[in-house]
């Protein structure tokens, strides 16, 4: 029998999210692909450091046992397989047990997500991210540069969204962006026993729930999520009987009413933090490990540019 992916949760991820390559990245930059790929080689036995997305997924391979396999994390990479290998090396060294790996050497690795039935792509491209997300499977562009709160609770996977444009639709961003805070709560107010259509992230978030029942008790981790939105009362409605009418719930619930997430999130101190907003993704970086979602109304200006 194939081997297959169905029920599980499947994290794709490119080399530059799962380790530290932002010096051998310059390299590319400033002399191109056969300097990295010397590069990469001559550093074949030097593991790299970890990267942004590492603790995440070291966490969530904790939910596999030698019974049973629920978490599949497959390196998906532009990459060329040469430099693929120290990617490998570096995983093993640092005890990840990674088996799969797509390299693509320069070409989007984007069209082998839905192959491997993905329910998240993590990368530092914006342009393989954006076109995940086209395709329908829950993607952001990580932040090399974010600090890393993971370490501190080693038997919960924390992750923390936004609302709107996130796990959410963008639909009331878009009337916040077009007349203002005061309609944005009025439209809310009226629509509050009308659910959300669902964001990019909402599958991701019934795939954790289905990944933590399956789990049950069998393994010591554990997962605990948080909504953290710019939305405050009365608004903040409409988002609760969304989750409600989903049947998902989240752990904690912030309403933060336009404060700025970064303190808050500093507190919650998830493993990630996925926005649709560069702001709040500024302000959360310098404390938690973050993710772009570029998605949305808030982002359009960008993808015509």
């Amino acid at each position: 029998m194939p081997v297959s992916f169905e029920g599980k949760l499947v994290v794709a991820i490119s080399s530059r999210a799962l380790f530290d390559f932002e010096d051998e990245n310059r390299i590319f930059d400033a002399e191109g692909e056969r300097a990295y790929i010397d590069l990469q080689f001559s550093r074949l036995d030097v593991p790299a450091r970890t990267g942004v997305a590492f603790a995440l997924v070291k966490k969530l391979l904790a939910f596999n046992t030698p019974a049973t396999q629920r978490v599949e994390v497959v390196i998906l990479s532009k990459n060329d397989p040469m430099s693929g290998l120290r990617v490998f090396r570096s995983a093993q060294r640092a005890g990840l047990k990674l088996e799969r790996g797509v390299f693509t050497r320069g070409r989007s690795p984007y069209r082998y997500l839905d192959a491997l039935q993905a329910n998240l792509f993590l990368s530092a491209n914006e342009n393989d991210v954006m076109s995940a997300l086209e395709a329908r499977v829950p993607a952001a562009r990580v932040i090399p540069e974010s600090a890393q709160a993971a370490e501190r609770h080693a038997d919960e996977v924390r992750i923390a969204f936004d609302g709107d444009a996130v796990l959410f639709s963008d639909e009331a961003e878009r009337v916040f962006q077009d007349e203002g805070l005061e309609a944005f709560t009025a439209h809310e107010t009226v629509h509050a026993l009308r659910p959300l259509p669902p964001g990019p992230f909402k599958p991701l978030l019934e795939a954790l729930h289905r990944l933590q029942v399956a789990a049950g008790t069998d393994v010591p981790m554990r997962i605990r999520t948080a909504l953290v939105t710019a939305r405050s009362a009365p608004a903040h409605e409409r988002a609760v009987r969304t989750l409600m009418e989903w049947n998902i719930g989240v752990d904690e619930a912030l309403f933060l009413g336009g404060l700025d997430k970064g303190a808050f999130l500093k507190a919650f101190e998830p493993d990630f933090y996925f926005d649709d907003q560069r702001g709040h993704i500024e302000s959360a970086r310098q404390h938690v490990a973050s993710g772009h979602v570029p998605f949305g109304v808030a982002n359009v200006t960008r993808r015509v540019s």
